[in-house]
């Protein structure tokens, strides 16, 4: 495990769930590339509700829509690891929003191991 604290950056994805790279769902591919790339931890959480760019609600409520409600990917990691994965974002989504701001990391630990 790494250890961060202090200063870092936060990044921030926001895709469809049924957005897609080379046929797999498009965060879980982010969520492995990111692995791969050694980020220290990545998290996928799936929206209840939201809107665009194309300004279309997806509701968790409206049985047509709901196979596209929001994801959001969140990267929390040092400036050089992320300047390293941008290039990769940039690949990887091609449709949605991607935005990186300055966070402090108070704590960050895995439980000890039995």
């Amino acid at each position: 495990m790494r250890a961060l604290e202090g200063k870092q950056l936060r990044v921030r994805v926001v895709v469809g769930e049924s957005d897609r790279w080379h046929h797999r769902p498009l965060h879980l591919a982010l969520l492995e590339r990111l692995r791969r790339e050694g980020c220290a931890g990545t998290t996928v959480t799936r929206g209840i509700a939201g809107f665009g760019a194309h300004s279309v609600v997806y509701n968790a409520q409206l049985a047509r829509l709901s196979d596209d409600l929001p994801v959001v990917i969140e990267v929390v990691d040092s400036e050089p690891q992320v300047e390293k994965v941008k290039a990769i974002l940039d690949e990887m989504v091609t449709e949605g929003l991607v935005t990186i701001e300055p966070v402090t990391v108070l704590r960050y630990s895995a439980r000890p191991r039995a």
